[in-house]
């Protein structure tokens, strides 16, 4: 029995670890090639060794999409690989925190390059084949989906140019949501809290005691196949059915 994304083609950025490597398996295990991007070579290349034995087609791309050049190239060689591209998947992401008084302007000029323009740089390189995908594809209907963070709603001491880059994220959703809302490419932002990933590994000890602990010992974690699910339930949509905005929150601890 065909699967929903049967004959479809999707590209993951930041797929070597946590919320890219669980979603590249969830849309591989939906019937998806997938394209796995990211700047680990050996990890992408066993995660998509992986999903090929699995029963799976998976294409590994070394690149950073912070860099545009590499962005557009990663998209190229998916397209010229598989003939199509129909999901995009821009969860590449880099969290610095600490206070903007007194701190490295070099780290937040490393975020907004990952968080910001590497999203920019992979969405404008994929969008005329996702236009296409949307015209004559097997479903009608291609997606975009934008990890975010609940950063992006909820502002919070220490996290300014992270919330920073997580607020121009959704607001550029939401303003690409309408530009294609006409013409079949979907368009929406799913924003996580608490993930259990390396996304905060860069983070000093000392700011990650003082800004990340509290909130951990209040929450439990969620893992990054709970987010998959989330975006696996996103794009597997029925076609006139489109998700906005999902939010992806831990529990109290009991």
């Amino acid at each position: 029995m065909a699967s929903k994304l049967t004959g479809t083609v999707a590209l993951v950025t930041g797929a070597s670890s946590g919320i890219g490597a669980a979603t590249a398996r969830e849309l591989a295990d939906q019937g998806a090639t997938v394209v796995v991007v990211a700047r680990r070579k050996d990890r992408l290349e066993a995660l998509a060794a992986e999903i090929t034995q699995a029963g799976g087609t998976a294409l590994a791309v070394e690149a950073d999409v912070a860099d545009r050049d590499q962005a557009e190239a990663a998209v190229g060689q998916a397209v010229e690989r598989f003939g199509r591209l129909d999901i995009l998947v821009n969860n590449a992401g880099l969290m610095l925190l600490g206070p903007v008084v007194g701190a490295d302007p070099q780290e937040w000029e490393r975020m907004i390059a990952v968080n910001v323009q590497g999203l920019l740089h992979t969405t404008h390189a994929a969008m005329p084949h996702l236009l296409k995908a949307a015209e004559d594809g097997p479903r009608q209907v291609a997606d975009i989906v934008n990890i975010s963070s609940i950063a992006g709603r909820k502002a919070w001491a220490n996290y300014g140019v992270y919330n920073l880059t997580k607020f121009g994220v959704n607001g550029f959703t939401e303003s690409l949501r309408q530009e294609l809302a006409d013409r079949h490419v979907r368009v929406g932002v799913l924003e996580p809290g608490a993930v259990d990933t390396e996304l905060g590994s860069h983070n000093n000890d000392t700011i990650h005691a003082e800004i990340l602990n509290p909130f951990n010992e209040q929450h439990e974690r969620l893992a990054p196949d709970d987010i998959a699910d989330g975006i696996a339930y996103m794009v597997t949509r029925p076609r006139h059915a489109a998700i906005a905005e999902l939010w992806a929150m831990p529990t109290d601890q009991a």
